[in-house]
């Protein structure tokens, strides 16, 4: 005698043999959309720091050191102040007071009369140096004070945390030229 269909046995085994196999594409689809959300999110931060050191290289190329908008170029172990002529939302250029420093843990460069720009997240500690001399016997002072100069160069040292980790820490250094000096 020949029987037609499933027995209940094989219709169970299919059954489990199906789910198994949606439950491991549900978790390949899971694991592929949080990958590309850690991506987008790497990305942005990528984005923000590499605008960052534009930003910075931009305004520091070119001070007004010594003009009656720029004023004197002042930096500290810790901060720099400086004037500089940056691009309006017109298409020109405007004088602008910048401190750069670190605030709660983030590398911030405030501008008078307009808000403040987020340069880097996680920032422990920062220290400027200002170059004096160049050539094989280079200067670097931690100090600079003057009304009518600026440095040759501007170094900035960050200890930054590891986003995975809250003991970790990089240093990363930063190297911005200054055009000419005034």
């Amino acid at each position: 005698m020949r029987r037609n269909g499933f027995t209940l046995i094989e219709l169970l085994v299919a059954l489990a043999l199906g789910a198994i196999v949606v439950l491991l594409a549900h978790r390949v689809f899971v694991a592929v959309v949080e990958g590309a959300d850690r991506i987008r999110v790497a990305r942005r931060a990528l984005d923000r720091e590499a605008n960052a050191q534009r930003w910075l290289t931009e305004a520091i190329g070119s001070l007004a050191v010594g003009s009656p908008v720029g004023g004197a170029f002042e930096g500290t172990a810790d901060h720099v102040r400086f004037g500089t002529w940056l691009p309006t939302g017109a298409g020109g250029f405007a004088p602008v007071r910048v401190n750069v420093a670190v605030h709660a843990g983030r590398l911030v460069a405030h501008q008078e009369g307009a808000d403040s720009l987020l340069l880097l997240d996680r920032v422990r500690a920062v220290a400027f140096e200002y170059l004096l001399d160049p050539g094989a016997n280079a200067r670097w002072v931690h100090e600079w004070l003057s009304p009518v100069t600026a440095p040759l160069a501007v170094r900035v040292r960050l200890v930054r945390q590891v986003a995975s980790s809250d003991t970790a820490s990089t240093v990363d250094t930063l190297l911005l030229l200054i055009g000419p000096r005034g």
